[in-house]
């Protein structure tokens, strides 16, 4: 402990091109078609990063990367890339893993609270116009000054009932509640359930130390969500990764330039997250990319052209392996010529026209030098990974999660009594009386909208503490504010 980490080889051409730690948590990305290498470039990163103690989190959205715990060997061009580029350390090796999946069913169950969610999150997974938008922000408002936090979609249901039910009495102090918006986050909230989405919503809730593991030899854990089905809701997929982001940058704290990333998330598929996104959230996004470095935290996208990415973010990635662009149409042609505009020139190398001629395998690399400046963009082989590259067998898979440290927390579902069970007692308890009866009934200064938000309230205390009248405080994202969570 206390030496600098080795610099991690990636690729190579005349020399050994290699991501220096300290720089690594200036953020990266991995740009190509599809089939041009990008997800043997992911697992040669994450093994990179494994193997000097940084954990890794990685979607994996094709079913193909399950194969990391295994040694390799068994595939004849990893050994023709090995001759090929002379690499005479070289060892096969397989590295630890962690599996999750929001549905459960082939890691360990990923949830969150609706909460910890918050609303503009929450309003990009249901696909929610403006006007809705607001309307759920107001619901959060109403449920946050009560310090009412929803633990799943039945509690948030219910609280959209409760407060469409009583729009009237909220007028006053929190504005027009459209009956019509309400009912379409219903039905929207309908659709998610039935895409499964239900699932990611409840408690046990993710405690992001979880992600951050090193194995007993030092080895940094890399966690894969499996997403192949999660990638059928592409906003829910997008959107819960997003949380991941926001959740890791409210809650860690600064460490300023470490020798290494504490962890290291690669974000696949990232043109999913900027899709349709209203300009509001490409800011908090940005914000998020720009500030999360300073809490030790890596991000590398994975797209198919650098162009999918808003230019506030592309500026901030300094790690760049660009893997081969198509270039048959004009539009094409003009994505090739951008792309190549991305990366600081190099005189031997004309950089639109290598785009379009590199193999499977090979690509464009420009890294950060010790003083942070990009180096000179060069033409350069992947390294190949050392892991298995078959998937693991469902049998395989299974023993491993089984072995984990963390098996059975995630696995038992906690339902605690929440707004969901308390306004449906009220309901059958009071179905007998009158509006005007309740009104009688209710303690002196409190009005009648607040004693049925009391109903409403939690059973305990959850993340930061849930006592009628005290205000969550959200973070950049929408999110709750350091929501801490104790096992």
């Amino acid at each position: 402990m206390g030496t600098k980490p080795e610099s991690l080889v990636i690729a190579k051409a005349k020399s050994e091109i290699a991501i220096i730690p300290k720089m690594a948590n200036r953020h990266g990305l991995i740009a190509g078609a599809t089939g041009t290498g990008k997800t043997v470039t992911l697992r040669t990163l994450a093994e990179q990063f494994s193997a000097i103690g940084v954990p890794v989190f990685m979607a994996d959205v094709k079913g193909d990367l399950s194969g990391l715990p295994f040694p390799g060997g068994e595939n004849p061009k990893v050994k023709e890339r090995i001759q090929k580029l002379a690499l005479e350390d070289f060892k096969f090796q397989g590295f630890p893993v962690t599996f999750w999946d929001v549905f459960g069913e082939q890691g360990h169950p990923v949830r969150t609270t609706v909460s910890e969610m918050g609303p503009l999150l929450f309003s990009r997974i249901l696909m929610l116009n403006d006007i809705q938008s607001g309307v759920l922000t107001l619901v959060f408002k109403i449920a946050d000054d009560n310090g009412l936090l929803l633990l799943d979609l039945k509690d948030l249901r219910a609280m959209l009932q409760f407060v469409g039910d009583q729009a009237e009495q909220f007028k006053t102090q929190y504005g027009n509640i459209s009956s019509a918006s309400v009912g379409a986050i219903q039905r929207n909230l309908l659709a998610i359930e039935e895409q499964g989405g239900d699932k990611f919503f409840g408690e046990p809730a993710l405690n992001l130390q979880d992600l951050m593991q090193t194995d007993p030899k030092g080895k940094g854990v890399i966690n894969i969500l499996s997403a192949d089905k999660l990638m059928q809701s592409p906003k829910l997929y997008a959107t819960f990764l997003l949380w991941m982001l926001a959740e890791l940058f409210e809650q860690l704290p600064e460490v300023g330039d470490p020798e290494k990333p504490k962890l290291v998330f690669f974000f696949d598929e990232a043109h999913l997250l900027f899709d349709d996104a209203p300009k509001i959230l490409v800011e908090k996004i940005e914000q998020v990319v720009r500030l999360i470095r300073s809490k030790g935290i890596g991000v590398y996208f994975i797209t198919q052209n650098p162009l999918d990415l808003p230019e506030t973010v592309l500026g901030q990635l300094g790690n760049r392996v660009q893997h081969a662009l198509r270039a048959f149409t004009p539009k094409d042609q003009k994505n090739v010529k951008a792309a190549a505009d991305t990366f600081r020139a190099s005189p031997k190398l004309n950089v639109a026209k290598a785009i379009t001629e590199l193999e499977v395998g090979e690509a464009l690399v420009s890294v950060l030098d010790e003083k942070g400046a990009p180096t000179r963009v060069e033409r350069a082989y992947i390294c190949p990974p050392q892991s298995r590259l078959t998937p693991l067998t469902a049998d395989e898979k299974l023993k491993i999660i089984k072995e984990s440290t963390i098996y059975g927390h995630y696995e038992k579902v906690v339902d605690r009594e929440s707004a969901y069970e308390k306004l449906k007692a009220r309901t059958e308890q009071k179905e007998a009386e009158t509006i005007s009866a309740q009104k009688e009934k209710a303690p002196a200064g409190r009005s009648q909208t607040g004693d049925l938000i009391a109903a409403a309230a939690k059973s305990a205390a959850h993340a930061i503490g849930s006592q009628i009248g005290r205000q969550i405080i959200r973070g950049v994202l929408g999110s709750i504010f350091g929501g801490g969570r104790s096992r």
